[in-house]
């Protein structure tokens, strides 16, 4: 019973967070969204994971999100479907949220996490196993995007 409740736990506590991860690279795909949530918490319970601590919770649960959802949006059968999502159910986040779905693919996590989940440049650099100075220039080129995009509204 206690593992049950850890685990109901863990699930309220990021399955939100999951879900924007899931969003940004399944573009508002409802059913792609809850197999991904459903396939990371499985895999809680088949591997038995032990987390340390919180902040080693969170990181867990966005490196498995980030790999989970970029590995499913290479296969071919994503590739050659077409989407079918309704923008009205949208995370309710800013105005933002529909040009950042359409940055390309490099940009969307490390904006996400950098401005959605409050992490520092190398926190950012040591989830995603990539070097600081990428991760900035990472988010100046998808600000400068942004930026183009929105005009006087960034």
């Amino acid at each position: 019973m206690q593992n049950e409740d850890k685990l109901q736990n863990l699930y309220n506590t990021y399955v939100d967070m999951i879900y924007k991860i899931c969003y940004l690279y399944f573009k508002g795909n409802k059913a792609d969204i809850e197999d991904a949530i459903q396939s990371i918490f499985l895999k809680v319970i088949e591997k038995n994971i032990v987390f340390k601590n919180e902040e080693h919770t969170k990181a867990w649960f966005i490196i498995t999100t980030h790999n989970y959802c970029k590995n499913k949006v290479k296969h071919w059968w994503n590739k050659n479907k077409e989407l079918d999502f309704d923008i009205e159910e949208t995370p309710k986040t800013d105005d933002t949220l529909p040009y950042i779905l359409n940055l390309p693919a490099k940009y969307k996590t490390p904006i996400y996490l950098y401005y959605y989940e409050g992490y520092t440049c190398p926190e950012i650099a040591s989830i995603l196993h990539i070097k600081e100075n990428t991760v900035y220039s990472l988010l100046n080129r998808g600000r400068q995007i942004l930026k183009e995009k929105l005009g006087s509204d960034f």
